[in-house]
């Protein structure tokens, strides 16, 4: 009822939407015309390895990977796209991942408590945001148990940070489903790039103590390897009546990557990391006496490792091949269960140009992800054992209408998950120039969120009735899973404008009109009176 009313209300709204944001976007161009017309920006040599001397101009050239699967421009990718490069990282003092993306336009965050975060764009925000892919070096760390990110397992050395990337919009079309709202792509340095001795360390009243040690050397003239191990202890945060919320929690880590030039065309990565850690929280668990759900302190650990291979053979600037695998573990204990998974993943592309004004990118993947969960009389799955395939392919145009000014990109990924079968999400995206310091961009894509185990399998026990409230009435809710829960669907329309305005300013506009179908929500069944242990009233709800 309440979707189909917003959606009702937004047709009678959308057409004044869009003329203002479209008059937003234009206003921007006019601004940024006027600007750039008054002073043009001097030649710098970007061969510069100090980016602290470039201008914003420049800077504007730096390659990203994300949007187009390949190497290209970030003034020209058609996308709402933002770098955070290790300066930013440097420069900001932020000492975990989610709390970078507070430097991000458009983006938001929000810490749930001391080890959960919330992240996300565009909306939808949770703890496990549900629309939000995340890749660290091509490795999803985007769960299928809960559909999101563990934030407080994603984690590396910033300083080997060589640049994250995040995409605000869909980019299922090359990355697969999930990607709806965006997309972020955590990149990490070459080996080559980390050599010697790094130690860094402090501590303080909410960040107990934290440290890190890495060392970087060359094995031979084309093979360089680092390793590192880091620890982190924080403390539990305080509660609005003063009390401690008992949520504190430590973690140790420890990696390596080694990167092989057997030749000037070859390029392979061989990296892992291993940690281990323990945390404090709440969970509202079933009591028998008092009879309810209640907030249940908890103390459990986390644990996984993984291990990533990646070969690229690149034969010009137009023409690549490269395969990547990758196998993870983990092993988690979120308070009313523990969770064993295993996932295995197989990623290959092709780039390669046909004439003057084609560029080919296609690939295929697959994946194995095996779980098992255990089961307790707050946490039970109807299926506590299984194994989901994902078959995937996908192919992409770039079509040069006009050099160095228009350039049509399309494509479409299919996948076939063995939850809800093959899912088709195709993309269109055209983009400006034109004018060096001047860029355009729209485009229209279909993406898709896969259910996760939980939505279909689960059953468990929700807060009290009166939430932040010692009243309790006799009342029990419980969540069940649906097994026909399909997909969510989406259709975005996107456009944008870049403009380098002047030496020290650069003006960035996006605006988008989102279609969701089939979005996830909870509906209560019927209820039902019982008896024991003590006379209540008991909600089921499914999703």
């Amino acid at each position: 009822m309440h979707g189909t009313a917003m959606l009702r209300f937004s047709r009678r709204w959308t057409q004044s939407l869009v003329w203002r944001l479209a008059q937003t976007i234009l206003a921007f161009a006019a601004l940024g015309l006027v600007l750039s017309m008054a002073e043009d920006a001097p030649e710098v040599d970007l061969s510069h390895p100090d980016l602290l001397q470039l201008s914003l101009e420049d800077l504007r050239k730096i390659k990203v990977t994300t949007v187009s699967r390949k190497s290209e421009s970030l003034s020209g990718a058609p996308a709402a796209i933002y770098v955070i490069r290790q300066e930013d990282i440097r420069r900001s003092g932020i000492n975990s991942i989610p709390e970078l993306f507070r430097t991000v336009p458009g983006m938001e965050v929000a810490q749930a408590n001391s080890h959960q975060w919330a992240v996300t764009v565009r909306g939808f925000n949770s703890v496990f945001a549900t629309k939000l892919l995340v890749l660290m070096d091509g490795r999803s760390i985007y769960t299928p148990t809960f559909s999101g990110v563990y934030w407080e397992e994603a984690d590396t050395i910033l300083e080997d940070i060589d640049r994250i990337e995040v995409i605000r919009g869909p980019g299922a079309t090359l990355w697969g489903a999930n990607a709806v709202n965006g997309v972020i792509n955590i990149l990490s340095k070459p080996a080559n790039e980390t050599q010697g001795t790094l130690i860094s360390g402090g501590g303080g009243m909410e960040e107990r103590g934290f440290g890190t040690v890495r060392y970087g050397d060359q094995l031979a003239p084309n093979v360089f390897y680092r390793v590192y191990g880091k620890y982190s202890n924080r403390d539990e945060f305080t509660l609005t009546d003063g009390r401690g919320a008992s949520d504190d929690w430590w973690r140790t880590q420890s990696g390596f990557r080694l990167d092989w030039y057997p030749s000037e065309a070859d390029t392979a990565t061989l990296q892992g990391d291993y940690y281990f850690g323990e945390v404090n929280g709440q969970v509202f668990r079933l009591l028998s006496l008092p009879f309810g759900a209640f907030p249940t302190q908890f103390h459990g650990h986390g644990e996984g490792a993984n291990v990533l291979g990646r070969w690229t053979h690149r034969t010009s600037e137009q023409s690549d091949l490269s395969a990547q695998v990758y196998f993870d573990r983990t092993d988690r204990d979120f308070g009313l269960g523990s969770e064993v998974r295993e996932t295995f993943d197989f990623d290959a592309q092709h780039r390669f140009p046909i004439g003057p004004r084609h560029e080919i990118v296609w690939g295929a993947g697959y994946r194995y992800s095996a779980d098992e969960e255990t089961q307790t009389p707050d946490f039970r799955l109807t299926d506590p054992k299984i194994g989901l395939q994902l078959f995937s392919a996908f192919a992409q145009d770039e079509v040069t209408l006009v050099s160095d000014r228009f350039k049509l990109t399309l494509g479409a990924k299919i996948e076939h998950h063995d939850f809800t079968g093959f899912e088709w999400q195709p993309s269109a995206r055209l983009a400006w120039t034109p004018h060096e310091r001047h860029a355009f961009w729209a485009a229209v894509s279909r993406a898709v969120r896969t259910p996760s185990r939980s939505e279909r399998t689960v059953s468990f026990y929700l807060e009290p009735p009166v939430p932040f409230s010692d009243i309790r009435l006799p009342i029990l809710a419980q969540a069940r899973g649906n097994p026909d829960f399909g997909s969510e669907d989406l259709i975005s329309y996107e456009a944008g404008y870049r403009v380098q305005a002047h030496q020290r300013l650069t003006l960035d506009a996006a605006a988008f009109y989102n279609v969701y179908d089939h979005v996830a929500a909870a509906t209560a069944l019927p209820a039902e009176l019982r008896f024991a242990p003590e006379p209540h009233l008991f909600i089921p709800a499914t999703f």
